[in-house]
């Protein structure tokens, strides 16, 4: 079995890998590159294999740096033409978020007078292939190779890749995260446990990070909504539509409920975030135990007083008439395109208001400018001063953090072989990397980008 690496490596973007074991060639996401701009030039350069000799593609989750450049892999003369798997609602956001994403790129490639790259015929040819599988289901690849999804607790279907195969008639196993869940998570499952594997492929975005814990970053919420309105100011959250938008949206509804904030608009002002929303009020049994208790006592998680939806742009531009204090929560979740960068154009000179950073922002995109301490940006060609409060919660990230990434190996640890870090900035992998060869006894690895390593 051999690995290449051909994307996430020292860089948590462009998730790519490419499995070969006796003439079967699997790839691991095909995710899009991102920094500043909403697709890096990378996108537009050849991939580093034939399409055409791909036998099937697995995704992991369909976050956009996961599954955003599989519209690209079968582009006309591309040639790839076999399954794609991944669970129901990876399949579904996807997608959703492949057209969600076209919007963006045509607008970048109008800029840079060029042509996007890929189309709405990309897109649906890209549909077509999709295969959904469950979790725990063994999909058997030849007589040789098989793989199971297990449950992340990422997002909403996300998955951990096992790939089961023969070397020199022993049965091995390689594991792929995907990106680990922050357990406890609100909506979802705890991440499944894995108890054995020969190798190890993980992402290490919080890698030298620690959390705040739930309870924590609920009253940090709470404060933050209860300051900004009694200065009379907006209260901006940048989200990503996935996830993060539901759990605001969940812990919001029970601040609500419980009369434990001011009754004001709370404005959802993103057309993607609201057509996956709709994808979760259908998948119940994605989530856990505790918060179908709450639905079938009769509470819509994701629906209550105050709260309204902003689908047209119509919508979302008779926001700016309504009276301070606001609530804004709109896409992108590290501003760098959508809704929110008119929102902090407007509002973020003002020292009454607030911009809530809840999730990672990846070097040289807008959101990460902002929380590294610039004194002003430039937005859509205007530049502004940032006078707004700037809080950043960390307990809203999606992914786990070192001390559960550490926790979540442990019980493979006197199995493996090797493990491969992906998916983090190299800072962050150099310290989990020495954690994990302290507190494991393993040996670690950080790939360079084209690094092929026989397994």
């Amino acid at each position: 079995m051999n690995i290449t690496f051909l994307g996430a490596t020292k860089e948590v973007t462009g998730s790519n890998f490419l499995l070969e074991h006796d003439g079967t060639k699997i790839l691991i996401d095909c995710g899009l590159f991102q920094s500043g701009r909403f697709s890096e030039q990378k996108n537009y350069q050849p991939f580093n294999f034939n399409p055409a000799e791909i036998d099937l593609l697995i995704l992991t989750h369909a976050h956009i740096d996961h599954s955003g450049r599989i519209p690209v892999l079968v582009k006309k003369g591309q040639g790839f033409q076999g399954p794609i798997y991944g669970t129901s609602p990876t399949l579904d956001f996807a997608e959703i978020l492949f057209s969600d994403s076209l919007r963006i790129l045509e607008k970048e490639a109008h800029y840079h007078d060029h042509d996007p790259i890929y189309n709405e015929a990309n897109v649906a040819t890209a549909v077509n292939l999709f295969k959904k599988v469950d979790y725990d289901q063994e999909v058997l690849i030849n007589q040789n190779l098989s793989f199971v999804l297990r449950d992340a607790g990422h997002i909403l279907g996300s998955a951990i890749v096992e790939i089961f195969y023969h070397e020199n008639n022993l049965k091995r196993k390689i594991v792929f995260s995907g990106d680990l869940g922050n357990y406890p998570n609100p909506i979802l499952k705890r991440t499944v446990e894995i108890n054995q594997a020969d190798y190890l492929v993980i992402e290490s975005t919080y890698g030298g990070h620690q959390h705040e814990d739930v309870e924590s970053r609920k009253k940090i919420l709470q404060g933050v909504i209860e300051e900004t309105i009694n200065r009379g100011g907006v209260l901006m959250i940048p989200a990503f539509a996935i996830e993060r938008t539901q759990e605001l949206l969940m812990e919001i509804n029970e601040l609500v409920e419980k009369k434990q904030i001011p009754a004001v608009p709370i404005l959802l002002d993103s057309p993607l975030a609201i057509k996956v929303t709709d994808i979760y009020k259908q998948s119940h049994r994605y989530f856990n135990h505790e918060v179908k208790k709450v639905i079938k006592s009769g509470d819509d998680i994701f629906q209550f007083p105050g709260l309204q939806f902003c689908l047209t742009p119509e919508a979302s531009k008779r926001i700016n008439s309504l009276p301070a204090p606001k609530i804004i929560i709109a896409g992108s979740g590290m501003s760098n395109g959508g809704r929110i960068i008119h929102h902090e154009r407007r509002y973020l000179s003002d020292p009454k208001n607030t911009l809530l950073i809840i999730g990672y922002q990846a070097e040289g995109t807008l959101g990460r400018k902002i929380i590294d301490g610039a004194k002003e940006v430039q937005i859509l060609g205007e530049v502004v001063p940032i006078k707004a409060q700037i809080i950043k919660i960390g307990g809203y990230s999606a992914h786990a953090d070192q001390v559960k990434l550490i926790e979540w190996v442990k019980p493979m640890s006197s199995s493996l072989k090797k493990v491969f870090l992906v998916h983090g900035e190299p800072e962050s992998m150099k310290i989990l990397a020495q954690k994990m060869t302290e507190e494991l006894d393993l040996e670690v690895s950080i790939p360079n980008f084209q690094d092929i390593i026989a397994l």
